[in-house]
């Protein structure tokens, strides 16, 4: 029997239980409400007639005494005696209209013909005292015994019924506790044997698929039974069998192909580290062990913890990994032979697709150490030829603005206009040389780290301020206007003030260079938990998404764009510097034809940090 239909009868068995013990208990309660009410309606109501016929036959009778031996009846009394006798009446019909015992009938019968009697001898005008004990005095008597019979009776039958109901309700409770008891018991059973009857071939399963992840394949399931289980129980061992053959089968191949890795690795000019998911160094080639300076037997196998406390260079190499930022490429200094080897740093997270989980897990880390030692030393003879250069290039330049200036001032000689606006454009240029000489020593210094930062707590709002005086006249000639929105006025920043506005003032004169005329640009501020993120939005023609890297390397000027002049290419670059060598960040977010907008990100000033 399969297990679903187990599961269904049992559940069936349950509710068919509890749905006989249901209709028994309301077919019970309706007749002991039947009962009940026809005690009310009927014998009660009997019994509440009697009371009320013996009350007016009282009445009339304590009437008729008063008036023997008088001659006459007083008209009142007559009346009083009339109406009580109708009341009799009334409630004597009423009683015969509700026959409910054996022997009522004839008893109200009798008390009908006694009582016409009884009423012919109160209404005469006249009687003596004997025939009010001899005639009225027995048929009063008589009635009133009637009428006692008739509660009697009544009463008896309600004690009789009462206790019949009494008896079905004494029924009606056993046989519910009785089917209560057998629909407990079967739920209990049913809870006992169909949960463990589903765990414990669970557990043999999940204890199979534990072994199998560990390559263990000989922990089969039982396989008894024709349910469901039995079923998976034959496929799953089927699958065991043939994963077993499997990896009989691929073992020489999997070891060849690791020695194949291992020969490529070996082989490699580049210094390469395996760590799998839980840091332990998996595989460690020649050129990696000559960099660390230690044997492959002293890496490889041990966790990454245990050499970072044994060799300083391991855990400047694993560091970004230990602080989960894995992303980028990193410049690792090395001196080797008494001098100093550059290696950069590249760290690949490896993720797999894990099926089983239907998710994707990390599974470790490659770590390459490429020797770009000649492209280091190519690049400081760059800077060295910038910083020189533009050394050299200061002077004549700043000679050539003085002579510019001596050429346009009337007192040398005065010059027509051609020749003035010749001096003008000559002039304007040499200041766009002396600025860009001015960049190229600004970046000679950031690559040599010799610029000096003067990092302090500083107002943020004060700093926007001066960026925005400054940049206040080269937004008039293009009638444009600048909108701050700062969040806080009393945020302070842990910048160098001087760089920090630099920085807002190149990024505000970029923003006006590429904005159309008489357009809005928009400086905004964000607090959050570390840090600030100053927003400057213009709705220029926009950056492509694949040129947002490429714009803060130097020299970069973007195809497409040549018809905005007057940039050398290395404001971003150097702004990118200052605000990385304060502890920030920046970066743009901008698509083509939704304009641009470039986010810096400062370090917030907490108390507790800078001291």
């Amino acid at each position: 029997m399969k297990f679903k239909t187990k599961i269904m009868l049992g559940y069936l068995t349950i509710l068919l239980v509890l749905l006989v013990m249901g209709i028994y208990s309301i077919i019970n309660l309706n007749s002991l409400d039947s009962a009940a009410t026809n005690i009310l309606k009927d014998n009660l109501f009997t019994v509440q007639l009697s009371q009320r016929m013996v009350l007016e036959l009282d009445k009339m009778q304590v009437t008729r005494q008063q008036l023997i031996p008088s001659e006459t009846m007083p008209p009142v009394f007559e009346k009083a005696i009339r109406e009580s006798v109708h009341a009799f009446e009334v409630n004597l019909r009423k009683e015969q209209d509700n026959i409910t015992e054996a022997g009522e009938r004839a008893l109200t019968a009798s008390m009908a013909d006694v009582f016409e009697e009884y009423q012919d001898l109160l209404l005469q005008q006249r009687m003596s005292p004997g025939d009010y004990g001899t005639e009225l005095l027995p048929r009063y008597q008589l009635i009133r015994d009637q009428l006692d019979q008739l509660m009697s009776m009544n009463i008896e039958a309600m004690a009789k019924k009462s206790d019949q109901e009494q008896r079905i309700a004494q029924q009606t409770k056993f046989y519910t506790f009785t089917f209560l008891a057998v629909a407990l018991l079967l739920g209990l059973g049913f809870l006992l044997t169909v949960p463990a009857a589903l765990s414990k071939p669970t557990r043999h399963l999940v204890d199979s698929i534990q072994a199998a992840a560990r390559k263990d394949f000989t922990q089969r399931l039982p396989t008894r039974g024709k349910d469901e289980f039995g079923k998976i129980a034959k496929v799953y061992n089927s699958m065991l069998k043939k994963l077993s053959e499997y990896e009989f089968s691929n073992l020489n191949e999997l070891l060849t192909e690791k020695r194949r890795i291992e020969l490529i690795l070996q082989s490699l000019d580049e210094g390469i580290l395996l760590l799998d998911q839980n840091l332990k160094i998996t595989e460690a080639n020649p050129t990696a062990c000559r960099i660390l300076g230690v044997g492959r037997e002293d890496l490889v196998g041990k966790q990454s913890q245990v050499v970072e406390n044994e060799n300083a260079l391991y855990r400047e190499i694993v560091k970004d990994i230990m602080i989960g930022t894995t992303s980028g490429d990193h410049l690792v200094t090395v001196r080797e032979a008494k001098e100093e080897a550059f290696y950069r740093k590249s760290i690949v997270e490896i993720v797999s697709y894990n099926e089983l989980l239907e998710r994707s897990e990390l599974s470790g880390y490659v770590i390459s150490l490429r020797n770009v030692s000649d492209f280091k030393r190519l690049d400081q003879a760059k800077s060295g030829f910038l910083a020189t250069v533009s050394h050299e290039l200061k002077t004549p330049l700043a000679a050539i603005g003085y002579s510019l200036k001596l050429l346009q001032d009337e007192r040398v000689g005065r010059v027509n206009p051609e020749q003035r606006d010749i001096l003008a454009t000559v002039k304007q240029e040499t200041g766009r040389l002396q600025r860009i000489v001015g960049q190229l020593m600004d970046v000679s210094r950031l690559e040599s780290g010799n610029i000096q930062l003067n990092i302090q707590q500083a107002n943020l709002a004060d700093i926007i301020r001066f960026a925005e005086q400054v940049i206040g006249l080269q937004m008039v000639p293009k009638g444009l206007r600048l909108e701050v929105r700062i969040e806080n006025e009393l945020t302070d920043v842990l910048v160098d003030a001087e760089k920090t506005a630099w920085v807002l003032i190149n990024l505000l004169s970029n923003a006006v260079r590429y904005s159309p005329e008489n357009d809005v640009i928009t400086l905004s501020t964000q607090d959050r938990e570390h840090e600030v993120l100053v927003r400057i939005h213009d709705n220029g023609p926009g950056i492509d998404p694949a040129d947002h890297q490429m714009i803060f390397e130097k020299f970069v000027q973007i195809a497409g764009k040549t018809q905005y002049k007057g940039s050398s290419g290395l404001g971003l670059s150097i702004s990118q510097e200052f605000v990385r060598s304060q502890g920030g960040r920046i970066w743009v977010e901008s698509e083509l034809g939704t304009g641009s907008t470039f986010v810096l990100s400062l370090p917030l000033y907490m108390p507790f940090r800078a001291e």
